[in-house]
């Protein structure tokens, strides 16, 4: 297998510190740009975030034309602290009240495209502890500078040399070398030249994220990356080096029920792509087990294999923004926000 791609459309941060040229070349490409941050009890660090990317990428370089809050009913003050801080902050819930209401990163990510008006939209974390505004500036370069990338994929750490004096991370996190590089050296073995597929933080154009479905919980990471590879290739993919990130490291257990969404969501991908045919229905319950008093005691996860349509899809977007219905036979949506989509190019529009 070539590994073209990892030589061609992989970045360091470092190559679009120029802010200024950043700053020109959007200005004269018109285009305008939202960051949106979802969050649930994120009070210790959503201040950070806020401010940094607030005075170094709209008070400072006028890169960001928003930055846009998306909470799933914190308990904290995270709410109140973001909205301190000088972002717009909105409720999951109140965003298009007249649909069912889910709860999951993917549901916020999902309706921030109603909520934010830019043409790339940069979706990072709100618990990263190390943050800089290298973040968003990195991950808006390659959307900005070259025409044919549409969408970008931080990966971070792990350093290892590739070729002459260069030197990038390696390697995921757990979920990603258990679970999802096996799976993509599987099916898809153009995609293992993604170095951490699972990270949170991603910017694309408003013309991709609209035209592919997001399900509610972990699976959105995987799903999004299988979706614009299916539809429009690996060379509108671009992955940028963001050198370092920290953040909460998570339990075995809840790793464990992540990989369980993330392999639901890549059958449910496969399925519908004609890889694979599952002749049974599976199980939507990740059972797990405590020790509590010397018995073993079963903690059961629930999952249903949820997912939003392409928001293309739902007419009060397209009233808002202006834009046409898809044509019929390319997607389909039943009343329980499953999508299903067999479309395939490599143009994206």
């Amino acid at each position: 297998m070539s590994n073209r791609w990892l030589q061609t459309n992989t970045f360091h941060c470092s190559e679009f510190k120029d802010l200024n040229r950043l700053v020109s070349e959007k200005q004269r490409k018109g285009l305008t740009l939202s960051l949106c941050l979802p969050t649930l009890n994120e009070e210790k660090t959503i201040a950070k975030e806020v401010l940094i990317m607030r005075s170094e990428l709209m008070d400072r370089y006028p890169l960001l034309d928003e930055i846009v809050v998306i909470d799933s009913g914190s308990t904290d003050a995270t709410v109140e602290v973001a909205r301190a801080y000088g972002a717009d902050v909105y409720l999951a819930d109140d965003i298009l009240p007249n649909l069912e209401r889910f709860k999951g990163k993917g549901e916020n990510l999902w309706k921030a495209l109603y909520i934010t008006k830019g043409d790339i939209i940069l979706y990072l974390d709100a618990d990263i502890k190390n943050i800089h505004h290298r973040f968003v500036y990195a991950l808006a370069g390659p959307l900005i500078l070259y025409d044919n990338i549409k969408f970008a994929k931080a990966f971070y750490d792990r350093p290892i040399a590739i070729g002459k004096n260069r030197v990038r991370p390696t390697g995921g996190g757990r979920v990603t070398e258990l679970v999802v590089r096996p799976l993509f050296a599987l099916f898809f073995p153009q995609l293992t030249q993604m170095i951490q597929p699972l990270s949170g933080e991603y910017a694309g154009y408003r013309e991709v994220f609209e035209k592919i479905p997001f399900p509610i919980g972990y699976g959105v990471e995987t799903s999004m990356i299988l979706d614009i590879f299916e539809k429009w290739g690996l060379d509108v993919i671009a992955q940028v080096d963001l050198e370092r990130r920290i953040h909460r490291n998570q339990d075995t257990k809840a790793l464990g029920r992540m990989a369980f969404a993330i392999l639901k969501t890549f059958l449910n991908r496969i399925e519908k792509l004609g890889f694979i045919r599952v002749d049974k229905n599976l199980f939507h319950e990740m059972i797990q087990y405590n020790i509590i008093r010397n018995e073993y005691r079963p903690e059961i996860f629930r999952i249903e294999e949820i997912e939003r349509p392409p928001i293309i899809q739902i007419p009060e977007y397209r009233e808002k923004f202006r834009k046409e219905a898809p044509p019929a036979p390319h997607e389909r949506i039943d009343s329980n926000c499953r999508t299903a989509h067999s479309s395939t190019g490599s143009t994206v529009g």
